[in-house]
């Protein structure tokens, strides 16, 4: 699969059907989760505020996936070469950037009312913050360096160095004290697992970013390799 997405004109054809067909599915699933979550009950302790959770949770979800995804096309890029894997690393910046911070503001509105601040120094936000840091770098370094394969080359090293925080974010609040709340979703004990009335909305919600995730990388990997095509005949032109 990934032999055949390296080829251009096949991604550019394949894209052309799955960007749209993505949209389409996120639209519904969000449309779905988002309804759950106004008809799920109110917790016993946070009440309505357990609501900011089917946005948050599935945010703080999508910033990781979206890293993991910059990983493995930065190392396709800087050990195979692949332009279009270089062009892929590219959009997806913004999109992770995007969904990082969405999972920093409604944490911190989550927050507010369950810890009484809107920011502590704990080990799972503060290393969500330095994965935010990670995207800002990422997009500040290719943006400095004037030559786009150097700057395609050393931000790819940038991005393959942050992949050692993603561990660091997962496992913080087992290895560190933490305010935060541990593992729900996945949790080892049965009661510790969050109801059905809960992880109803919250799975619809994480599908529903990973689809548009999906539809808005494909569109953005598009703009980007048009960018490049067109810059490639402007040079040829001035060339000739």
């Amino acid at each position: 699969m990934l032999a055949f997405l390296a080829n251009p004109d096949r991604f550019m054809a394949f894209s052309r059907r799955a960007a749209p067909a993505f949209g389409g599915l996120a639209a519904l699933l969000i449309a779905a989760g988002l309804w759950y979550s106004f008809t799920a009950p109110e917790d016993y302790q946070q009440g309505d505020t357990v609501r900011i959770m089917f946005i948050h949770v599935p945010a703080a979800y999508m910033a990781m996936f979206s890293y993991v995804c910059l990983g493995v096309a930065s190392f396709l890029s800087l050990i195979y070469r692949h332009a279009l894997a270089d062009a892929a690393a590219r959009a997806c910046a913004p999109l992770g950037a995007a969904f990082t911070a969405l999972a920093l503001i409604t944490g911190a509105l989550w927050g507010k009312p369950m810890w009484g601040t809107w920011w502590v120094w704990d080990a799972r936000l503060t290393s969500v913050l330095v994965l935010f840091l990670f995207w800002l770098g990422y997009m500040a370094l290719r943006a400095a360096i004037d030559d786009e394969t150097k700057a395609g080359r050393a931000a790819a090293i940038l991005a393959l160095v942050g992949l050692v925080n993603l561990p660091v974010i997962h496992y913080s609040v087992e290895w560190w004290n933490s305010l935060h709340q541990g593992a729900t979703v996945f949790a080892a004990k049965a009661e510790n697992r969050l109801p059905p009335s809960y992880l109803i909305p919250m799975a619809l919600m994480a599908l529903g970013y990973t689809s548009a995730f999906g539809a808005l990388w494909l569109v953005r990997i598009r703009a980007e390799v048009w960018r490049r095509r067109a810059a490639v005949l402007a040079l040829q032109a001035a060339e000739g």
